[in-house]
């Protein structure tokens, strides 16, 4: 009989994350690592990045954090670098870090678009540039990166927001076919409405405060638009990068995943 959990098994394989420090990149770590994966994870608030690799390390995983701003190539690059200095290798790359923008488009400045530009799309293009240098070598690797549902349902305020997130779902598939030759597979998760601090302005008060009965009508809203009637957790996008890692995957490349609880289904 075929041990398909082996396939889950993700020991001595080193695992960068950005944006590990909340959120789906906390979750991510925290999978990943308990799936074996020895951890590299980076993010703006080092103190956050910290407290991820304590947890993992407490939990008896190996793990390390980085103080990584994603607008910097150089600071990308030199999370990556470090990884391979570390461990010898980098077998997955998860672009994870992003940041949410609700506007309309007439009323977007140009210091506010570069920014989001500079996060959620150059980022990204850094982190697969700085992976594939040591995964051809390798001849392997795996990389992720968090596209969104944005990308299939058109809304106002988001327009930014879903041009940055349609640019890394192009990047993904264009990147799968340069570098699947060599053994490196590049796919996409693009989540539905997910309940992390990403999504705070949803539900906090004017002094940023968690407000606990919006947090309720912020479910049921976003909720009533899946089939599945709920709003996503941090743990269903982890679940699904934790998929890709695994060999139930390994004929997978190029490909958009949509945690979405059905919210959106393009062909």
């Amino acid at each position: 009989m075929v041990d398909v959990l082996a396939g889950y098994d993700l020991s001595g394989q080193v695992a960068v994350l950005t944006g590990a420090g909340s959120g789906i990149g906390k979750a991510s770590a925290l999978t990943l690592a308990a799936a074996g994966a020895i951890i590299v994870g980076g993010d703006i608030d080092e103190a956050a990045a910290q407290a991820t690799a304590d947890e993992i390390r407490d939990s008896g995983g190996i793990a390390s954090a980085v103080r990584t701003d994603v607008t910097s190539r150089a600071q990308v690059d030199a999370l990556i670098d470090g990884a391979v200095a570390s461990h010898g290798r980098i077998d997955i790359m998860g672009n994870i870090a992003g940041i949410p923008h609700n506007k309309m488009v007439a009323e977007v400045t140009d210091d506010e678009f570069e920014r989001i530009l500079a996060i959620n799309m150059k980022s990204v293009f850094y982190g697969c540039q700085g992976a594939i240098r040591h995964m051809i070598p390798q001849g392997s690797g795996n990389i992720i990166n968090i596209s969104s549902g944005a990308i299939d349902t058109p809304a106002p305020t988001l327009a930014c927001y879903a041009m940055t997130k349609a640019a890394v779902a192009m990047l993904t598939k264009t990147l799968a076919t340069e570098v699947g030759p060599e053994g490196i597979r590049v796919n996409a998760v693009a989540p539905g409405v997910i309940h992390t601090n990403f999504s705070r302005h949803n539900y906090t008060d004017a002094e940023g405060n968690e407000d606990p009965e919006r947090v309720e009508k912020y479910k049921k809203r976003f909720g009533s638009m899946a089939p599945l009637r709920r709003v996503g957790e941090a743990q269903d996008v982890a679940d699904t990068l934790l998929f890709l890692c695994s060999t139930g995957a390994s004929f997978m490349t190029g490909q958009i995943l949509r945690p979405n609880g059905g919210a959106a289904m393009p062909w």
